[in-house]
């Protein structure tokens, strides 16, 4: 299969100028090692631990594995051997040059933490997502997402529409399964196959896979949604602390990600309740049994799964521009008063004190009327608010009113 440019890559080049080691992490089959593979190849041996006899080395010694294996040096898979960051905090310690380590593996947040207790201050961590629709599209432009005329004045010179936005969502955004010749659903059932019997019993000790491939499945039924615990329990027949752990084991691998609410103490009556999304929406399609484009534009779930894919579009805009979404995406629910019908915002980006409201909305025409949730943000003095917008399938961007805009999905 041909290379699709990633939109990380000026970033990772950058990183090895300016740090001693830097941490790629993302979840299985995202890309990470045929990234690290195209840019640093030539420069850099490549190692991975996926190697039984390599691993042990790096868990039993290892001095000897970096004598072995000295920097430059990539090494893939490396949440299998947590005990090398000590050794490699000594070379980091002894050596002045910069880009002496590329280190790259799945389970993002456990790894994450097992870096920032060992490597802190040494180490760049970059997070690589599922192909973007831009980099689908071979589409260079790398800025972040802000619903603002002045975003879309500059994402305009390169913005097109696909054909169909429904076969793209269903296929998903991981590398291999854009290569058409690759059956789709025969991908997805490795996939959970080896997620199920590598990362779930890398990341706990789940005895009862059976059990939790049905937690699975129920987890993915319910992306774009509120996260109750209670629910999923009833559903697979295990109490909700199994489920609150399981939901973590799902996002410590890089599977979901929890959009939490937006927090302020004018706004008293919002849910404090998470909302769940999948990563990449061909998953959550496999999983759900929504088995063709068609069946999905038209079935059921096709509301949320269109929202878990514009969320997660938006988030890999972030992502890849080296920005932290987290530090900038929430959404809301609640009740603006005691007398208000509870209200949500789908997405909320809080940037430099300005506060821009999002909904989504997976249909071709869009009212204003469907925004009025965002000026429940006028209440909060401490921020501003700034244009809102409703990211649709729309043909073409447009003002709906003040401060309002439609913008398509493909924009983003």
């Amino acid at each position: 299969m041909k290379y699709i440019k990633r939109a990380l890559e000026s970033n990772l080049r950058q990183s090895a100028r300016t740090y001693k080691a830097v941490l790629l992490t993302g979840a299985r089959q995202v890309g990470k090692s045929t990234l690290l593979k195209h840019l640093f190849q030539k420069e850099y041996k490549c190692i991975s631990l996926d190697d039984p006899f390599l691993e042990e080395q790096a868990k039993t010694d290892g001095n000897m594995f970096l004598t072995l294996n000295p920097p430059p040096v990539i090494v893939d898979e490396v949440q299998h051997a947590p005990e090398l960051f000590r050794y490699i905090k000594i070379r980091c310690d002894e050596a002045d040059a910069k880009g002496l380590f590329f280190l790259s593996g799945s389970q993002p947040f456990h790894l994450m933490k097992k870096v920032s207790e060992t490597l802190s201050g040494r180490i760049h961590i970059v997070e690589l997502n599922g192909l973007s629709l831009r980099e689908i599209q071979h589409d260079t432009f790398n800025e972040r997402f802000l619903p603002t005329m002045e975003y879309i004045a500059a994402r305009s010179k390169t913005a097109s529409a696909p054909q169909n936005i429904w076969e793209i969502i269903h296929r998903g955004g991981y590398p291999a399964v854009q290569d058409k010749a690759i059956e789709w659903s025969a991908y997805y059932a490795d996939y959970v196959k080896t997620y199920l019997e590598r990362d779930v019993r890398d990341l706990s000790a789940v005895q009862d896979l059976d059990c939790f491939r049905r937690f699975l499945v129920a987890a993915a039924a319910r992306t774009g949604q509120l996260l109750n615990y209670s629910n999923i329990a009833d559903e697979i027949g295990r109490d909700s602390v199994t489920v609150k752990r399981w939901i973590s084991i799902l996002e410590a691998s890089g599977l979901v990600y929890l959009l939490e609410p937006f927090a302020n103490s004018i706004l008293k009556r919002t849910i404090k309740t998470p909302k769940l999304y999948f990563r990449d929406t061909g998953l959550v399609c496999y999983l759900t049994r929504w088995l063709t484009p068609e069946t999905l534009a038209y079935g059921a779930m096709s509301g949320h799964i269109y929202e878990t894919f514009a969320v997660s579009e938006i988030l890999k805009s972030f992502a890849n521009a080296g920005l932290d979404y987290r530090h900038f995406v929430s959404f809301y629910r609640g009740h603006g008063s005691s007398e208000d019908k509870e209200s949500e915002i789908d997405l909320i980006i809080e940037e430099n004190g300005v506060l821009y409201p999002i909904e989504i909305k997976q249909g071709t025409k869009v009212k204003a009327s469907e925004a009025a949730a965002f000026q429940i943000l006028d209440k909060i003095k401490s921020s501003k608010r700034g244009s809102g917008a409703i990211i649709c399938n729309c043909p073409q961007p447009g003002r709906l009113r003040e401060n309002v805009l439609q913008i398509p999905v493909w924009y983003v």
